[in-house]
């Protein structure tokens, strides 16, 4: 990947509610939070990370830069994602959130070189889109702001307009999250 500075933002700002009101990203798995392994996973390939939470900003601040939603209302991802391009000091941003501890280790290079010039890239497994593992140029947080102020609020929707680029991972299972309690025994450990 040419020389480029990225921030990484993770996504802990849900309100968690298939896992029973909990703070996902407070949820341990091995041990840790998961925002602590996503983090991880995420260190070695960008240059700075920040946190997007609607609460304990407290606990996440310890650890990294945190900030809230700053649109009115939950609007989900989205509205994380415009507080994550309007903090970041870097033109290029990366979005994933907090529940998938095992995201690949090049995430950030293969999106980087799948985005052929687009201005939003988007991880696709082969039989699905993860569209909240993504890299977006700061750009496009007037776009973004604009769509959730007409009350839109799905994701593939607005890359849809952006003509965004899927990026295809073929390791599903990379991108397996957890959504309950029940998901938890059943996830394999890092490689």
């Amino acid at each position: 990947m040419e020389a480029l500075s990225i921030t990484g933002v993770i996504l802990c700002g849900g309100q968690g509610s298939r896992m029973g009101g909990e703070d996902k990203g407070l949820v341990r798995l091995a041990g840790k939070p998961l925002f602590q392994h996503v983090a991880e996973r995420l260190a070695p390939q960008l240059d700075h990370i920040m946190i997007s939470a609607n609460r304990n900003l407290e606990i996440y601040s310890a650890a990294y830069p945190t900030f809230r939603d700053t649109f009115p209302g939950f609007a989900g991802p989205l509205a994380g994602m415009l507080a994550g391009l309007r903090n970041s000091s870097t033109d290029w941003v990366a979005f994933v959130p907090c529940d998938v501890p095992f995201l690949p280790i090049d995430l950030i290079t293969r999106l980087w070189s799948g985005r052929h010039q687009a201005m939003a890239a988007y991880v696709h497994d082969g039989q699905r889109a993860h569209p909240t593992l993504c890299l977006l140029n700061r750009r496009v947080a007037d776009p973004l702001e604009q769509f959730l102020r007409n009350g839109d609020r799905k994701l593939m929707l607005f890359f849809e307009q952006l003509d965004a680029q899927a990026v295809t991972f073929p390791q599903a299972s990379a991108f397996r999250n957890i959504n309950s309690p029940a998901d938890l025994p059943s996830l394999p450990t890092a490689d």
